[in-house]
Formats: structure tokens, sequence, C-alpha cells
């Protein structure tokens, strides 16, 4: 049986299309402030969830949704659970946006919104491939299970959630990374470092200092409040000017009384790529280490800035099939005389481990007396042998379909295929692509969207047939 793939897929993507616009209208990042007892997490991830199984039941699915935090779309039936699992849930949207967010705009081939790339534009095309077997009426073996969470960009409480009222999937994917395959990722925990409160001398004294909306971003803009007793303002603004324009920065310095407030903009991006930002926060406290004697600033200046792979902190550490450890200082908070903390966000190879983490930063923090420890949840390394069947079927059909080698590959992200033993991360961003997930003006190619469709079916029916 000959099957067009391509075609199947030309022939619905108007509607789906539609859809996924739809669901970008939808702001659902965690919004625990605004939780209740029916959306959990917030009413932006249920609606989010929702909207997606409706689309479901509306195409004659059985759909279950487990709690208003996590749900399923299924077909088929057999003994073995082939699962696929994606996320309705996306990072807040964040500042420097030249639209609306969540007023999606197609533009150039493109469509513009929060959420498009990480997670809704793939898990759609997902959706589109399970929904082209069923309209076909194709045989498969397996029980194909469409997984959603609305949490993957925090602690995972969607996912943990169905997990325990639901059986794990004997094998799947997740379509939340890039092709050709993800089939190892390292380890990733975040890391709260806490420093003695023992600053406030000197005719500079930090106030306060502020940067980063969420643990696995890195800061695009940070501010400070300093204390000004008897200094040359001008000539203070005239450095910051001047270290702004020799970094590529931009920023504002303003003055209240004897406040002087600093603002410096960089430029956010996902903590898995720290080399693709420019943390505000790090080169807001390397300007200020110079000026103001501050422990927390010091720290921050010699112990984080520019430096993604951790040798300042100490936890360096590189394997031959996972690479290089990275960090990224993601979260600061400084209140004088109140709060003083700093989360790094790590992502680690098998070579080492969240205690081993610990105890070499605080080592390397000795001199600060710093407290660290672990912050959230923490994930170990995972990896699928490249020999597996899983692994193997879906480099097979990414070639077919693209004409291009497959190989197996191993990245700093977290997704939902670490959950299955055999579980790997499969699109759907192509090679080349600009990776602009979490960042501002996120977009994806129209095309994209719809040659993710195209392989994703086939490998479905091949892997459940």
């Amino acid at each position: 049986m000959t099957i067009d793939w391509n075609a199947e897929v030309q022939s619905r993507k108007d509607v789906m299309l539609e859809r996924l616009m739809e669901l970008l209208k939808i702001d659902s990042s965690r919004d625990t402030e605004h939780a209740t007892k029916d959306a959990p997490l917030g009413p932006g991830p249920r609606k989010a969830l929702e909207t997606m199984l409706a689309f479901a039941e509306k195409d004659g699915f059985v759909t279950k949704n487990i709690d208003n935090v996590a749900g399923h779309i299924e077909y088929g039936d057999g003994e073995e659970i082939f699962g696929i699992l994606g996320h309705m849930d996306e990072v807040p949207a964040g500042e420097g946006w030249e639209t609306n967010p969540f007023e999606p705009v197609e533009k150039n081939g493109r469509i513009y919104a929060r959420g498009i790339s990480d997670d809704k534009g793939p898990s759609m095309a997902a959706y589109l491939a399970l929904q082209i077997i069923k309209e076909l009426k194709l045989p498969v073996s397996k029980k194909i299970r469409l997984i959603f969470g609305t949490d993957e960009e925090s602690e995972w409480v969607g996912m943990n959630r169905y997990l325990e009222v639901e059986k794990t999937p004997d094998f799947g994917f997740s379509p939340d990374a890039e092709f050709p395959i993800i089939n190892g990722e390292k380890g990733i925990a975040s890391f709260k470092i806490e420093l003695p409160q023992s600053d406030g001398q000197g005719d500079l004294v930090l106030k306060s200092f502020t940067s980063g909306i969420k643990e696995n971003m890195i800061p695009r803009d940070a501010t400070a409040i300093v204390i000004a007793d008897d200094v040359d303002v001008e000539e203070l603004k005239t450095e910051f000017d001047t270290f702004l324009a020799e970094n590529g920065l931009t920023g504002e310095f303003t003055v209240d009384g004897n406040e002087l407030k600093f603002f410096l903009i960089g430029k956010s991006s996902h903590a898995l790529e720290p080399k693709a930002g420019l943390n505000a926060a790090t080169f807001l406290a390397t300007f200020l280490n110079t000026k103001v004697a501050s422990n927390y600033l010091k720290m921050i200046a010699e112990q984080m800035h520019l430096d993604s792979r951790g040798h300042k902190l100490g936890i360096n550490s590189i394997d031959a099939k996972m690479g290089d450890l990275t960090v990224t200082p993601d979260l600061f908070n400084y209140e004088f005389g109140k709060t003083n903390h700093v989360i790094i966000n790590v992502r680690y190879p098998q070579s080492t481990n969240a205690d081993e983490i610990i105890e070499k930063a605080t080592e390397a923090l000795s001199d600060f007396e710093a407290k660290v420890e672990i912050h959230g949840h923490a994930q170990v390394p995972h990896y699928v042998s490249g020999e597996d069947p899983l692994v193997k079927t879906l480099l097979s059909v990414y070639e077919e379909h693209t004409g291009e080698k497959g190989e197996e590959t191993v990245i700093g992200g977290g997704t939902y295929g670490r959950i299955l033993d055999r579980g790997v991360a499969f699109g759907a961003q192509f090679p080349g692509r600009e990776n602009v997930m979490h960042q501002a003006n996120e977009y994806m190619e129209i095309d994209d969207i719809i040659n993710a469709a195209v392989i994703y079916a086939h490998a479905i029916y091949e892997l459940a047939k």
C-alpha cells in the first residue's frame, strides 16, 4: 500500500493552521497566582489543553482529561502503548516583541507567536499526523496516545500527574526538539546560591538587584538601584554608557534623589544554548562590581560572567557521548537586608551529578560563605542506543523524506522523551533553522510545520503498524 503522505497533509493543512492560530492566542504559561482547584496551573494551561482535546473530539477521537493538567488523544488497540508526548504550556512572553505574542502573525511564510515552535506548532503537526492515520483507517497493532502536559516548562506537574493515573507508554517520542533525532539528553537541575547579608558600606551601596523571569531563560534585562553618597553622577553615567557601547548593549541610567537606577538590556535565549544570549544580569554586575562594594555583585561578576561551562564555579565536566556541562545564571534577587540569591540552571553529562555539582560549587564559593542547594526537581541524564529499533525507524523515515543523513544527537534540553526508557525527541526544528525557542519574536516556518507533519504521519504508522 503506497501512501502519499505529503498529499494527505496538504489536503488538511488549512484546517490545521486555523486551529493552530486559535491555540496560539491562548497565553498558556504557568500562572499559579491565578490557580484554582479546577485549574491547578492557572487558567491558560487549562484552556489550551481543553481546546486541543476539543479539536480531537470533534474529529471523532477518544480523549481523556486528567485534572485539567494533562490529557491524551487515543487511537488504535493493542497491548503496547506508543506515546507521542507534547505540551500545551509555554514560557512567559517576556519583553522585546515586535508584535503581540498572543496575536499570531503570518509573515513571509512564518508564524510569529509565543509557543509556536515550543511546542504548539510541533504538537499540532503530530496531531495532524495521527488524524491522517485514523481517517485513512490504517491498520495499527498498538495503542497510540498523543499525550499533552501543561507544565513542561517548569516542574512537569501535569505529566507527573498523568503518569500517576495512566500507564506509562512502552516507547515513543516527543515532538519538542529538533530533527533528525535527539536520543540523548543531559541531566537538568537548578541550584539556588545564597550569600550571607554583609553588604552596605562605602559611597555606593547596593539597594536592590533584580533580573530574570524563569530559570531556564537567560535574562534579557536587569535592574539595579544603588544608594549614592558624594559621588560624581555624571562621570558614573559616562562610564556606564561607555560600558554599554563597548559590549554591544543598551540601557538607561536615571537619578532620583540619592538613588541611582541602572537598567541594562541584553539578549534572552534558552538556557540550553548559553552562547546564544547576552546575560543582562552578569553584564550589569560586572560593571557595578568595579564601583560598589558588594559580595553579591562580586560573586556574579567573578564566578559567573561569560562562563557557560562552569569553570569558575568549579563544576565543569565533560564526557565523550554528551559533551560539556553548561550553566546559566537565570534568576537574580537582591534586596538590602532581606533577600540575596541567584538561581543557576545546569545541563550536565553522565560524568557528574547534582550532589557533586553542589559540593564543587560550594567549595568554589567558599570565600563568599555561599549556601548551594537544589532548587525544584532535577532530571538525570537520559540515553537510548542508536541501535534501538525506535531510533533506526525514525531516522530511516527522516532520511526518506528529507534526503539528508540522519545521525543520533545529544542535547542540553530536556523533553518528555526522557520519561520513557525507550523515549526520544524527534523534531520539529529542522537542521540549519534558527533556534528562537524562549526568545522574543519566536516564530516557525509554515513549511516546516507541514513537513514535520508528513514525517510524523509516516513515522507513527511505521512504528504502530
